[in-house]
């Protein structure tokens, strides 16, 4: 059985063949990770294992994959970039890895939370071209966060935030317990919280769950993080409420189109923080990821 990491930027190729151990399977990596989807049945060539970062596979491309039968995806939204469930009525098997870059991608909604109290890349930029810009910013010790979802992520933000004298109030879909997270409905988590940090896997009940109406019910001047995934909120109705005041400000890892275009509305206003979808970008997670993706190379292999 063999497979083929297919869209491998340098230093994710790097990491994965310094993790293969004598029996591994045998995977090649393809060092290009700006592929196109129409190039997965040249890449593959027979493979029956694809291990994907970032690549989109549509269902009529994976039909001409002969021989592929399982997708090792590299983290949860898979749904953003292929059907699971068209794949697996071809007898595709999709796997996914989960809390490799819990504690990575929670700094970084925390970085967000915090650049969006005190304007830090909005004064930066301000300087650099001559301006002197200075807004009060907001002290966040004693105000509320609230986490829209709660798995290993927001455990993750939660104890940081709470180390730094936040109340920190979450919802989630399922009973959760966490030390000294209060867990409330979601009316009551919009209408308390200074800060909303979404932690939520898009699926079709997900899917534009914070719409206007929840946007709306938000406290005024709240800021809003996002390192999810873009489609899980109704980004028009951000923008206006951006526009309004009624969102302060917000940290964004993650947009309905990835890259972000550059004439798109979100790179005009001012009171909005962008990041290039790389809240799970570093070396630890990184190498929690690759060795992730061998494990289940090697359990794919042995049945």
């Amino acid at each position: 059985m063999r497979g083929v990491f297919v869209d491998a930027n340098e230093s994710l190729a790097v990491i994965f063949e310094r993790l293969q151990e004598p029996g591994d399977p045998e995977v090649r990596i393809h060092r290009d990770p700006d592929i196109t989807s129409d190039q997965y049945p040249q890449i593959l060539d027979g493979a029956e294992i694809a291990i994907v970062d970032h690549t989109a596979l549509p269902t009529d491309v994976a039909k001409k994959c002969t021989g592929l039968k399982h997708i090792v995806f590299l983290g949860t939204g898979a749904r953003s970039y292929m059907n699971p469930e068209e794949l697996a009525e071809l007898g595709i098997t999709v796997h996914l890895i989960k809390g490799y870059g819990d504690t990575a991608v929670a700094e970084c909604a925390i970085a967000l939370m915090w650049e969006g109290a005190r304007g830090l890349a909005k004064m930066d930029r301000g300087i650099r071209a001559g301006n002197w810009l200075r807004d009060d910013g907001m002290q966040l010790t004693g105000k509320t966060l609230g986490l829209i979802g709660f798995g290993g992520i927001a455990a993750e933000v939660a104890r940081i935030a709470l180390g730094s004298g936040m109340r920190v109030v979450a919802w989630n879909r399922s009973p959760k317990k966490y030390p000294k997270v209060e867990f409330v409905d979601l009316d009551e988590l919009l209408t308390e919280s200074d800060v909303v940090s979404i932690h939520l896997l898009l699926n079709d009940e997900t899917r534009g769950m914070i719409s206007r109406a929840c946007i709306e019910a938000m406290k005024p001047g709240v800021i809003l993080v996002n390192t999810a995934r873009g489609a899980i909120v109704d980004e028009e109705a951000m923008i206006d409420a951006l526009k309004s005041g009624q969102i302060r400000h917000a940290g964004l890892d993650v947009f309905n189109i990835e890259p972000l275009p550059s004439d798109h509305p979100l790179t005009e206003l001012p009171n909005v923080t962008l990041s290039a979808h790389s809240a799970f970008r570093t070396p630890e997670a990184s190498e929690n990821l690759m060795r992730a993706a061998w494990e289940h190379c090697r359990r794919v292999v042995k049945g």
